[in-house]
């Protein structure tokens, strides 16, 4: 009886680092920010825009994240 062997494939699993991951984290960080601005305070005292068109956009999103509008 012969006894089988595994072969285990080997996969180089590549670095990436941290300073190249960094401007995009950044990035999206600040992306992060503008949105969860205009979604929950747009409108208010910081107002950006005048009018509630930008209120009407993001109105069904406010209410999803928890922010009230009324």
């Amino acid at each position: 009886m012969s006894q089988a062997t595994t072969v285990t494939p080997e996969f180089d699993v590549p670095t990436i680092a941290v300073g190249a991951i960094a401007p995009w984290a950044l990035f999206f960080a600040v992306l992060a920010a503008v949105v969860v601005f205009f979604v929950g305070a747009e409108q208010g005292a910081l107002s950006v825009f005048s009018g509630t068109a930008v209120h009407e956009w993001v109105h069904d999103g406010r209410h999803l994240l928890g922010f009230p509008c009324h």
